[in-house]
């Protein structure tokens, strides 16, 4: 049974969104892609006929080998810099390498937001929607990047030059316009060693793991990066692709050869698999009556005259087989409700593949209690505007949606989006669309209609100056806790509004939020309407001051707080002795590069944090060991302490920190000394 866009059941009565718009096949696409894949690898391993594959070989060796560097980067999902800084930003990776071979930090490489698994041990920690969709290495981060000339890959080399070991998947865009897996990393890949020494010989890399053999051609590449096993930020100075170009002319023809076959393999397997179960057990035993004619009055005759003696032939007992089949329990004979709990474990796809066992299992499988949540970011590279259509007829009982990295390259239509949100989207509580770049002013205005359940909204990287996002469709969520506008462009005023609106607000990301918004307005209307908030990231952030930071003191339950790059000011003052008096909660406090922090300050934090798991001082300019020591000592629930790039801590301090670190069992980072425990 295909995986169609209706549930299989015919209602005239119905309205009409629940009539098919789409009919497709998850699993079908599944097999497509492959299909067009097996179809180019036919052309190394000889699995077509000759004349094709000496066709397709002449194409490549006419063209030459060509290694080329990043032309320009097309998405990302997150990156340490900010846009119109060139420092940490992934713009840095286009281009030859301007660091390599050395090793070291360096502003000019494109750095991620995050390292290791402590976003993992915080309060805004999200758990991931229908989390039985992950791969047993998810993916954290991702770059896409293009590249001047189409090739035929033969190498990916990325040059990795502070802290390699992040890369987990490497994907090329085809010319058939589809995405191609040319590497993947298996766990034993990721694993690192936990007790390195404390000046362990560290070296830069050229990571260029072995290619999957396919004719793929492409000149866009996707990175995808897994951080949990990063002792720190990974640097990447530049990407090359390597391979043997193919003229225009020979692409076009490769395209139709390659359409040509994926269409009489198409053919080839509905003549295959064309029948049920007894049509097919009657061909394996040649059984091929001839009943052009009166067709009906033979079948019935054979029945009744030739079925004993063709059975006893072919040593077939009906009796034995009935015998037997009653002895043996069935998976079918589990009540439904049972079958529908074992199906509620599968992923999507398996879920999608069970639907064609049979129509008991179709039936299952489409039932509304298993699509409760959806996730479709594991599924990026597949998901479009269709399968949205074939979601939006089963997913009746919607609450949780991931569309997190989907509909790249126009796969997914503002139109089709708008559409399933109309039909699914008025009993969503929480929705993700990160990085989802078919979102318009339209779309954000539907969120604001029909989904004014949502609990959670999610918009992380969505879009850039000028403001993509007007907050004030907006103006109908009143229950949201969670709020993700991470490195998204939008209005000062417009969110004022929404925190006014939203009382109830205990997560808030503002990191990266662009410098047309003041810190300080917004740590006031927290302070006045938000007062429940438990975490609040403003990484990066504008004009927040010393007021601002007296204002904040008034979240009492603030467990979270990363003010990393936002403080700018000589001197705080007494805002942050009032701030961890005031929230004595806190476990996570990053102050990375905050330049008005004293040497008071720094007492404040050690006798008051007494709840501090991660402390980050990066860059903090009066820190001392002596300092250091108190906050061990105090600070008895530490886990991760940041001291990179602290001047104060001279070389010859090292050694004693190194073995504080394993004294306290905390995890402390230096630019010099990376996780001495």
């Amino acid at each position: 049974m295909s995986l169609l866009a209706f549930d299989g059941r015919v209602d005239e009565g119905n309205s009409s969104d629940t009539e098919p718009d789409e009919l497709i096949d998850f699993t079908t696409l599944l097999m497509e892609r492959q299909r067009e894949d097996d179809c180019n690898d036919s052309w190394l391993d000889g699995n077509t006929d000759t004349n094709s594959k000496v066709q397709s070989q002449s194409y490549y060796n006419q063209g030459y080998h060509l290694g080329q560097y990043v032309l320009g980067v097309l998405d990302f999902s997150s990156q340490y810099g900010i846009d119109y800084s060139i420092s940490y930003t992934a713009a840095n990776v286009i281009g030859r390498p301007t660091k390599f071979p050395a090793y070291g930090d360096y502003p000019e490489t494109f750095t991620m937001r995050t390292y290791g698994d402590w976003w993992l041990c915080v309060p805004s920690y999200t758990r991931e929607i229908q989390s039985q969709n992950l791969p047993s290495l998810p993916t954290h981060d991702f770059i896409v990047v293009c590249f001047e000339k189409f090739v035929a890959p033969t190498e990916v080399a990325i040059f990795e030059t502070f802290n390699p070991g992040g890369v987990v998947r490497i994907w090329a865009y085809n010319i058939t316009k589809h995405w191609t897996c040319l590497w993947e990393a298996k766990n034993s890949d990721m694993i690192q060693p936990r007790n390195r020494s404390n000046y362990a010989h560290r070296d830069s890399r050229r990571f260029a793991p072995p290619l999957k053999a396919t004719n793929v051609i492409t000149k866009t590449l996707r990175i995808d990066f897994n951080h949990s096993q990063l002792n720190y930020y990974t640097e990447i100075d530049a990407i090359m692709l390597c391979g043997r170009t193919v003229s225009m002319r020979n692409m076009q023809q490769l395209i139709a050869s390659a359409s040509a076959n994926v269409q009489r393999f198409d053919s080839s397997s509905r003549e295959d698999i064309s029948g049920g179960p007894i049509t097919n057990k009657l061909r394996t035993l040649r059984f091929q009556p001839s009943c052009r004619e009166n067709y009906a009055a033979k079948l019935h005759d054979f029945i009744n005259k030739d079925l004993s003696q063709f059975l006893m032939e072919n040593n077939l007992d009906p009796g034995q087989q009935l015998n037997s089949s009653a002895s043996q329990n069935c998976l079918t004979d589990l009540p439904f409700e049972i079958l529908l709990k074992i199906l509620s474990y599968l992923d999507l796809m398996s879920l999608f593949r069970m639907g064609q066992v049979s129509r008991l299992f179709y039936d299952i499988s489409t039932h509304p209690l298993l699509y409760g949540e959806l996730s479709l970011k594991p599924y990026w590279h597949l998901a479009n505007s269709k399968l949205l259509c074939t979601l939006a007829q089963r997913a009746t009982m919607l609450r949780k949606l991931d569309l997190s990295w989907c509909g790249a390259f126009g796969e997914v239509s503002p139109t089709e989006f708008k559409k399933f949100l109309t039909q699914r989207g008025d009993n969503l509580t929480h929705l993700r669309l990160n990085s989802c770049k078919f979102l318009n002013a339209s779309c954000i205005e539907t969120v604001g209609i029909v989904c004014d359940n949502l609990i959670e909204l999610s918009l992380r990287s969505c879009a850039i100056d000028p403001p993509l996002l007007n907050f004030s469709c907006l103006a109908n969520l009143k229950n949201l806790e969670r709020l993700d506008l991470f490195q998204t462009a939008f209005e000062s005023e417009l969110l004022l509004s929404m925190l006014e609106g939203n009382r109830k607000l205990k997560h808030l990301n503002l990191a990266f939020c662009g410098v047309s918004v003041n810190m300080d307005n917004v740590a006031t209307h927290l302070a006045t309407y938000n007062t429940q908030l438990v975490s609040l990231d403003m990484w990066k952030a504008h004009f927040l001051s010393a007021r601002g930071l007296q204002s904040l003191a008034r979240c009492h339950h603030l467990e979270e707080l990363d003010l990393g790059w936002c403080l700018r000011e000589a001197t705080l003052g007494d805002s942050l002795h009032q701030l961890l008096s005031n929230c004595p909660k806190l476990k996570k406090l990053f102050l990375s590069a905050v330049r008005g922090i004293t040497e008071r300050d720094l007492i404040h934090i050690a006798t008051l944090g007494k709840n501090l798991e991660q402390l980050d001082l990066m860059g903090i300019l009066n820190i001392t060991h002596e300092r250091v020591y108190d906050i061990l000592i105090h600070c008895t629930k530490l886990q991760l302490l940041d001291l990179s790039f602290c001047d104060s801590i001279m070389d010859h301090d090292l050694d004693v920190i190194a073995d504080w670190s394993r004294l306290f069992n905390v995890d402390i980072k230096s630019s010099r000394i990376y996780n001495a425990r």
